[in-house]
């Protein structure tokens, strides 16, 4: 029997299974009321990880969740064609495919043998969850300009898997970056 999980007690980035699906927390908010006997709300902003639809919801604070049934499984990305992504089961060694729906913009930052953790809900794969950081290398950028700090001391750079980010001025062709995948954003040379 899965764990019960009060609706005040979820937080960002909790799972809860709802409806037969599970979802992952993208934010909550407690509002709790100034009257006497009045009702403690949580508002759940929830992804669906089958579907990838984002809702909000509230809920009162005793309302109770399930835990999903979801294990992260270590693999490592092998190569995409026409009808979806392929990853390499660490623990099984199997060959596990993912639908262009399930993957969402991680193909941004995707290179062969890039090591991830497959999300599997009653077995089956249904999502990703990328590394906090990947290192990618600059396929393209504009030279810097000195004196040019017009657009804020950054410039887009062009990635190897196509993502376009901002970067300081001092990034060349060819360099290695440290890249946020949470937010796109540059966060160091390597």
């Amino acid at each position: 029997m899965a764990a019960l999980v009060e609706a005040i007690h979820v937080k960002r980035k909790s799972l809860v299974e709802m409806d037969n699906a599970p979802y992952a927390c993208l934010d909550s908010d407690i509002s709790t009321p100034t009257a006497r006997g009045g009702q403690t709300l949580v508002r759940l902003k929830l992804r669906n990880l089958l579907t990838q639809a984002v809702f909000e919801k509230t809920f009162k604070a005793q309302d109770k969740f399930k835990e999903p049934d979801l294990v992260l499984t270590p693999a490592s990305y092998l190569y995409s064609d026409a009808d979806g992504s392929y990853f390499l089961d660490q623990e099984t060694y199997e060959t596990l495919q993912l639908t262009p729906l399930m993957l969402g913009n991680a193909m941004d930052y995707l290179m062969e043998g890039t090591m991830l953790q497959l999300h599997k809900w009653n077995g089956n794969p249904i999502g990703l969850q990328l590394p906090i950081f990947v290192e990618l290398e600059v396929a393209y950028t504009e030279p810097a300009v000195r004196g040019d700090t017009s657009g804020g001391g950054t410039k887009t750079a062009r990635m190897e898997t196509g993502l376009e980010i901002k970067v300081p001025l001092f990034v060349k062709e060819g360099e290695k970056l440290k890249i946020a995948t949470e937010t796109g954003d540059f966060a160091g040379r390597v």
